[in-house]
């Protein structure tokens, strides 16, 4: 292998009449007035005289076929491949042309390649193309992990890739991006489940009921790693939710505006009428109460109610709406206390206040990986609150460090969310934004950090994303995402226009710690998602279960003329409770002839339906 053509201080072109080139794989150029300098193929291509095509455009141009012929190589005869590369660092002269070209030794990469060791960092694939280096690879980093590739698993052959945890401290945040199908689901899995192995207290806000950690995946035949004491699930109303009693104004506020946008006067409203210490039925009675007396209109219209009271009860009552009504009434237009209301009662009937975060906070104190389940909208109004006690909690501890003085210890963590948009948008705002943006540009500080997955990048804060130091880049189809990952990343025009492209699983990892974008595989997860089983086998499955049901129930009844039907109906009621009409059952009847489980003749009286022979 030779430098061929004209070289500059970054890119090269290299020739080979034996061996073909790869993309991203590395190589070292032996230039004989410089050191060894070291890099990575950016395009190859390969061409011989039968091929009808220009071979003098862009890539191949005539200085590089000068450059061929004057080292020998026959371009007439010869197969010839050639390949751009691109120096890691850039050198201090342009290539010697000529200069020899080999393939690095694991040593020579080591550095580069691997910034931790395996207990230090997180482990997720492995580095694409790197296969004949990793044939003298330290013992250590050998048969580490699985990859899944062609629907079976494959031995690890590659350098691994580990992520270097501790550097998360210098650059922070992580941003996981690919469309539909791309592996991105997968890729955080994998994340998380290395996040569990660590002990590392995480937070994952879960629209989709997907990230859950007990199941071993299926084609992993050894028992492996067991997550099961290391992540908790809980729903939002039914584990956790908000202790109304602990609630500030402006953390009420906050929940109201998440449920549904707040006005000014709505705003003016909570913190005319919120007492300190609150319960949630106190001041929904207190709001209750002042539009009951809002609608009367007047105080001496609420007199008359005082006055006709059935009963002294019922005239407490409404003395009490009057007190609200004269205390309140100029201050907090009956719309907005209505509105307020509204959205108050909105968040009770979702189960918002009827549990507290005792059992987050505890899970984290323990090192668990705490998964938080609920809707999109249910997720969005509890992580407000959620988010904004405990990134407080633990800046509080480590402001009270700084000062010397005396603070209860809330452990690092990091916030985990999927469908990352929908929490931190672009172009409005939204109550969870505003903490999640705070976090994004503070948290480094006080050892809190983002991993933020989404579809869509171009949807997400561009201050966010800014961000995020660490991107892991799947298959990306839509031109809008890949132009805001060519911004935000320090991805090439070559490998973005591979990202639509791009094999489920295979991912760019562009790490500031990296210094330059790697090209990788994420590794086999441990475990696998609740929803893994395709839709249509769910169905057909579904189909065949209630075919063997229908078919146990009536097996014994048969034969059966189409003339009794409603007889056998009823039969069945009374023996198992399953009610069918006779238009039905004769339905289902017919479908077990036409699946050939049973069978149908016709008599002088009329169909019958019995057993197979």
């Amino acid at each position: 292998m030779k430098v061929v053509g004209i070289t500059t201080q970054q890119e090269v072109y290299v020739g080979s009449k034996e061996r073909n080139f790869r993309i991203n794989e590395f190589l070292i150029i032996e230039d004989p007035y410089q050191e060894d300098l070291l890099g990575e193929v950016v395009e190859a291509k390969t061409f011989n005289r039968y091929i009808p095509l220009n071979i003098y455009g862009d890539f191949v141009d005539n200085s590089v076929l000068e450059s061929l012929k004057a080292l020998g190589y026959d371009i007439d005869e010869d197969t010839i491949y050639i390949s751009k590369v691109r120096l890691l660092n850039e050198a201090l002269y342009p290539i010697q042309t000529g200069s020899d070209v080999r393939l690095p030794k694991f040593e020579e990469v080591k550095d580069i390649m691997i910034k931790t060791s395996r207990e230090d960092g997180l482990v997720l694939g492995a580095i694409k193309n790197t296969d004949d280096m990793a044939l003298q690879m330290d013992e250590e980093f050998k048969e580490l992990f699985h990859t899944f590739e062609e629907g079976r698993l494959m031995p690890q052959k590659e350098i691994p890739y580990i992520m270097d945890l501790k550097s998360m401290h210098h650059y922070p945040h992580i941003g996981v991006f690919g469309g539909s199908g791309s592996g991105k689901s997968f890729g955080l899995r994998v994340l998380l489940e290395e996040l569990m192995i660590q002990n590392i207290p995480t937070i994952v806000l879960d629209p989709h009921f997907e990230m859950d950690f007990s199941e071993t995946a299926s084609y992993l035949e050894e028992k492996t790693e067991n997550f099961k004491d290391k992540f908790k699930c809980l729903q939002v109303g039914t584990h956790v939710g908000v202790k109304f009693e602990d609630l500030s104004a402006q953390d009420l506020k906050n929940l109201l505006d998440a449920a549904s946008h707040l006005t000014d006067a709505m705003n003016n409203v909570v913190d005319i009428l919120f007492k300190p210490r609150d319960s949630y039925y106190s001041f929904f009675n207190r709001l209750q109460m002042l539009t009951e007396a809002q609608e009367e209109g007047s105080s001496d219209k609420i007199e008359s109610r005082i006055n006709s009271g059935s009963d002294e009860e019922e005239r407490r009552a409404w003395r009490e709406r009057k007190k609200l009504f004269e205390s309140y009434d100029k201050t907090c237009p009956y719309n907005s206390v209505r509105g307020i209301l509204w959205r108050l009662k909105r968040l009770g009937n979702d189960g918002v206040f009827s549990k507290d975060i005792r059992e987050i906070e505890t899970g984290l104190q323990n090192g668990k990986l705490i998964v938080i389940q609920g809707s999109t909208r249910i997720l969005q109004v509890f992580s407000t609150y959620l988010l904004n006690n405990l990134y407080h909690k633990r800046r509080e501890y480590k402001d009270a460090l700084y000062k010397k003085t005396s603070a209860e210890y809330f452990p690092p963590f990091i916030i985990v969310t999927d469908e990352s948009h929908n929490f931190a948008p672009k172009g409005y705002e939204s109550p969870s934004k505003s903490i999640l943006k705070e976090i994004s540009q503070e948290g480094r500080k006080y050892g809190v950090f983002l991993i933020l997955a989404t579809q869509r990048p171009t949807l997400l804060d561009e201050t966010i994303t800014a961000q995020l130091n660490t991107k892991l880049i799947f298959r990306t189809v839509r031109a809008s995402d890949i132009q805001t990952i060519q911004e935000e990343t320090d991805l090439t025009m070559e490998e973005c226009r591979r990202l639509p492209y791009l094999r489920t699983g295979d991912v760019f990892i562009s790490s500031a710690t990296m210094g330059r974008t790697i090209f990788a595989r994420i590794r086999a997860a441990i475990t696998s998602s609740p929803h893994t089983i395709n839709p249509f086998d769910e169905l057909k499955s579904k189909f065949k279960e209630e075919d063997e049901r229908f078919l146990k129930i009536i097996i014994d009844k048969l034969p059966v003329m189409a003339t009794d039907l409603t007889d056998l109906a009823l039969e069945i009621e009374q023996e198992t409770g399953t009610t069918y009409t006779v238009d039905n059952l004769e339905e289902r009847l017919k479908q077990m002839v036409d699946k050939n489980h049973i069978e149908k003749e016709e008599t002088i009286f009329g169909y019958r339906y019995k057993s197979k022979k």
